[in-house]
Parts: structure tokens; sequence; C-alpha cells
């Protein structure tokens, strides 16, 4: 029980995907001006990452290794995480449009985001049971929404701030970004 919370925290503060890991920067950046949006964009590679971590596991180790194809490990993968993210893509367009209209493109993007692959390829190679894998893609996609929300949330304060003209808009967010990366590089010595 002590490994399980070891890697959920692991992977939410200390080896945070965007933060630490710097995995996943697009959607950090283009969907973080609105907590809201921040929100559903977190929500949905919650889904995405939860359930690509599970299903890429039964593949790895039910399929792949099996029948001795290892090296079809990452385009197996991505067709695992393309699927999930057109069904996360026709729940979100039928129950919340004005939702999948603020994500935009940044939406179907969740299929090419190297966060989400990571953790699938992460949990194959620390050779986490099935359990551990489950616990490791929650705790990095809790770690993505904080990354996001967090970033969102000082993005919505940067636009009433007084920020010099050089610095407006994404330079100020870029700087930002990287003192937020900083802070997290804090929870290092945690565990």
């Amino acid at each position: 029980m002590v490994k399980l919370f070891v890697i959920l925290l692991s992977a939410i503060l200390v080896n945070n995907f965007v933060l630490s890991r710097f995995l996943g920067i697009c959607p950090f950046l283009g969907v973080s001006k609105q907590v809201e949006t921040a929100v559903g964009m977190g929500a949905a590679v919650t889904f995405v990452m939860t359930l690509a971590s599970a299903i890429t596991y039964v593949i790895q180790y039910a399929v792949l290794e099996r029948f001795g194809l290892e090296y079809l490990q990452t385009i197996a993968f991505i067709l695992v995480i393309a699927a999930l993210v057109q069904l996360v893509e026709m729940i979100i367009q039928k129950s919340s449009p004005t939702l999948y209209q603020a994500l935009g493109v940044y939406l179907p993007l969740i299929t090419t985001n190297c966060a989400v692959l990571g953790v699938a390829l992460l949990n194959i190679q620390e050779k986490y049971n099935f359990i551990e894998t489950l616990f490791h893609g929650v705790g990095a996609a809790v770690g993505f929404t904080l990354a996001i929300v967090l970033f969102a949330g000082i993005r919505e304060r940067l636009v009433m701030s007084d920020v010099p003209k050089p610095l407006e808009g994404f330079p100020i967010a870029l700087i930002t970004a990287s003192l937020m990366s900083m802070a997290f590089l804090g929870f290092q010595g945690l565990l």
C-alpha cells in the first residue's frame, strides 16, 4: 500500500509530467487561458491517460510480449490512445458543446500528447504491475490537471495585472510556466 501511495504522489508532484518531465506542454500552454477550459482538458486527459494505462498494459503483456511483437509497442499504444481520444471527443461534443468548442484543436491533439504516450511507456519501462500501472496513470493525469489548472488560474490573474508591454501574452506565460516548474522542483526531496 505504501508503494502505491509513493507512485501516486510521485506522479502528481515529484515527477509531474508537465512541470518536471516536460511532457504535454502543447495543451498546457494552449488550453490554459481559462480555468474552466483547463479543468475540461484535465478531465479529458485524466480519462484518456487512466484508460490508456490499463489498456496498454494488457496489450503489452497479453499480446505484444506473448507473440514476440514488442517492436510494435509504440504503434499499438498510439492506436489505443487515438481510439480513446475519439471516444472522449464524441462524449464531450454531445454533453458539452461549449467545452468542445473551447478546447478546439487541442482535444484531438490529446492523441499526440506525449504525456499520454509517455505514461504508457513509463509503466512498461518501470515494470509496474497492473495496479501500480493504474495508480501511476491516475497520478500522472491528476498531476497534469493540477499543473494546467494552477497555470490557468495564474494566467487569468495576469490578464488583469500590470505586465510590461514586451512581456504581455505568451512571453509572460512562458516565464510563469518556468517559475512553476522551478517551484515543483522543490518536491524532488519529498520521496
